[in-house]
Formats: C-alpha cells, sequence, structure tokens
C-alpha cells in the first residue's frame, strides 16, 4: 500500500490540514495537523509510521505552493511520545520533542510509549505479512528539545510550546496566540481523558487544566485541535477541563491508581524496558 493510499486529509483553512490513517480504525488513531507557514511547515503528531507521512505530503501537493521549485524546511513535533503521535517520527529529517520524553524516543522505550497495538484496529495491512505484534516505535534522536515558553517559528505564525504535563510527563500543547487556536495534543480531548498511565500524575493534569481554563477566562483560545476526535471550541474545552478538576478526588485517584498498575504489567510484559 502506498503512501497516498495510507494517507487522507481534509484542509481546514489558514494553512492548517487535518490528516489521519485511513486503515487504522481504532479511538488511539491520532489527529495529524500540518500547518503551512511562510518559512517554516510544521505537523504536529505523525502517526503510527506504517507508511512514510512526508512521502504522502509530497504525493498530496500540500509542501509547498505551485511557485516553489523546493518545499519549505519541514519539522515534525511531537506532542508526547505514545506511539499513536509518534511512531511516524523516523520518516522525517526535523523532530522536536519536550526534553522530558526526548530520551525515552531516543532510546526507543516502547513501554514509556505505551505501544499496544492489535491485528484488528488496522484493518487493511500496510504490506503483505505484516503482523500488529511486530509493531514498535524505533529509536529517534530529537534535533530539537522543548520547553515551556519555546516559540516554533513559521514565519508568518508562532506556536507557543505550552508544558502540559498529566497525560504523560512531557504532554504539551501548541499555542497560535494570534489565531487563538490550541493544537492541544492529547492534554484534552473531546473524550475521556486517560491518567492512568505509567508516566501519567493527576496533580500535573490537575494543574495543567487549571491552565486550559485560565486560556479560556482570558480570551486566548477559540478553537481547539485536539490529538483525537472532534474539533471543539472555547466553551467545551472550559467544561472539559472544569470536568476533569472536579472528578479528581479520592476516589478517583484510588480506582486510577489500580488501573495504572495493571496497565503498567500488561505493558512491561509487551514492552520491555530499554534502558541503554
Amino acid at each position: 500500500m502506498s503512501a497516498l493510499e495510507w494517507f487522507a486529509h481534509k484542509p481546514l483553512g489558514g494553512g492548517i490540514f487535518w490528516i489521519q490513517e485511513r486503515f487504522y480504525e481504532s479511538g488511539n488513531r491520532a489527529n495529524i495537523w500540518l500547518v503551512r507557514g511562510s518559512q517554516r511547515d510544521v505537523v504536529i503528531d505523525a502517526g503510527l509510521g506504517l507508511r512514510s507521512l512526508p512521502d504522502y505530503l509530497r504525493a498530496a501537493g500540500l509542501l509547498a505552493p505551485a511557485d516553489e521549485a523546493e518545499p519549505r524546511p519541514l519539522l515534525a513535533v511531537a506532542t508526547h511520545v505514545h506511539f499513536d503521535h509518534s511512531g511516524g517520527l523516523q520518516h522525517f529529517e526535523e523532530v522536536a520533542v519536550h526534553r522530558a520524553e526526548a530520551a525515552a524516543l531516543l532510546r526507543g522505550d516502547n513501554y514509556e510509549a505505551v505501544t499496544w497495538l492489535s491485528d484488528s484496529e488496522v484493518a487493511r495491512p500496510p504490506r503483505p505479512g505484516w503482523r500488529a505484534r511486530h509493531f514498535r516505535v524505533p529509536p529517534v534522536r530529537p534535533s530539537r528539545l522543548l520547553q515551556e515558553g519555546d516559540e516554533i517559528s513559521l514565519g508568518d505564525r508562532q506556536l507557543t510550546v505550552m508544558h502540559m504535563p498529566g497525560h504523560s510527563r512531557g504532554s504539551i500543547c501548541l499555542h497560535d496566540k494570534e489565531r487563538k487556536i490550541l493544537f492541544s495534543g492529547d492534554v484534552v480531548y473531546d473524550g475521556s481523558m486517560i491518567d492512568w498511565l505509567p508516566y501519567s500524575k493527576i496533580s500535573d493534569y490537575v494543574a495543567s487544566c487549571q491552565r486550559l481554563l485560565e486560556l479560556v477566562d482570558r480570551g486566548l483560545v477559540e478553537k481547539v485541535l485536539p490529538g483525537h476526535f472532534n474539533i471543539f471550541g472555547a466553551e467545551r474545552l472550559y467544561r472539559l477541563a472544569s470536568n476533569y478538576i472536579s472528578q479528581a478526588g479520592l476516589c478517583h485517584r484510588v480506582s486510577t491508581c489500580a488501573m495504572k498498575s495493571i496497565a503498567s504489567i500488561a505493558l512491561r510484559i509487551t514492552n520491555p524496558r530499554v534502558t541503554s
């Protein structure tokens, strides 16, 4: 299967494209965002990597206007290193990730990447003989380490890095302040927020949700482009963040601790730790 068959995209206007892996039929299927700028293009999250995303972008004519002989530099930014967002980073020359998860990406740590993929989730295998049990996120050396407050310049637009741990220790959002757009990764999406993975932390998640509420209160976000499911607005963002905060009490912490233990054991069995 070619990259052109594996992916599909939808233009949203303003130089933003919504890309998905057509045959990965799972709630874990991550949204991929291409943001085009006057001097640089940025891909936010990269999917599983079963086919080359850069190949698709070139074949679909998404990397440069027709009047440009050469495409602009292309940077892949991972909102975090979980497998459904980071598997495709291997196909990019320039990769950025928060410094808290850079070592895990560099060593190909599929325990921290929480790699968990089944054959039933892939409607059409990317190549003959492919099996989900062989899937791993390969080691990738980041070319840029991100931290809170960093600016990613695309020329005519700037994306500000917001470190928002909780779902994972290196989770980030990217904020286009001028256009009031938030690329939220898995910090928040229109679904149940996952805080029971090995490097999840409820107290961090509460603090991150409080920051999301502040963005809405200050009128800094009008549209959220999340890591999963559909786009939503400021009112829904406020509700999702406030609901998480209100539910993060003792009962939630106890049940989450039990789920975290089970998930950790399962992931250790399927993804032995890589320590060097």
